[in-house]
């Protein structure tokens, strides 16, 4: 029983407890952490190289954030509008296969 005005422990451990017929014993810990870092970091590498000539993201256009406070910065939008897209002759179902971003949304 906890006693006088503490803190209710609930602490979050990344522990797995291995079920077995006297209850959970064993305590299985996720030591290996750093090497699957380092293999899905290495993964992510080869894919890239296989991809070479490709890009790993889309093209996406460069555009100026909305409110009046942030009209001076830019970012990247979520895609070429249909009128960009014709003013160079490609299509938009084409363009979303050569890796460029469409958004039909968007007007000039």
């Amino acid at each position: 029983m906890v006693k006088h005005n503490n803190i209710i422990p609930n602490i979050h451990c990344h522990k797995k407890y291995c079920e077995s017929s006297r209850g959970p014993l064993k305590v299985k810990l996720a030591l290996n952490q750093a090497s699957r870092k380092k293999s899905r970091r290495l993964a992510r590498a080869k894919k890239a190289a296989a991809l070479a000539p490709a890009p790993l993201q889309k093209l996406r256009p460069i555009v100026h954030c909305q409110t009046q406070k942030y009209s001076a910065k830019t970012r990247l939008g979520k895609g070429f509008t249909l009128e960009e897209l014709k003013a160079v002759k490609l299509s938009p179902k084409y363009a979303r296969t050569i890796g460029i971003a469409v958004d039909h949304r968007r007007t000039n």
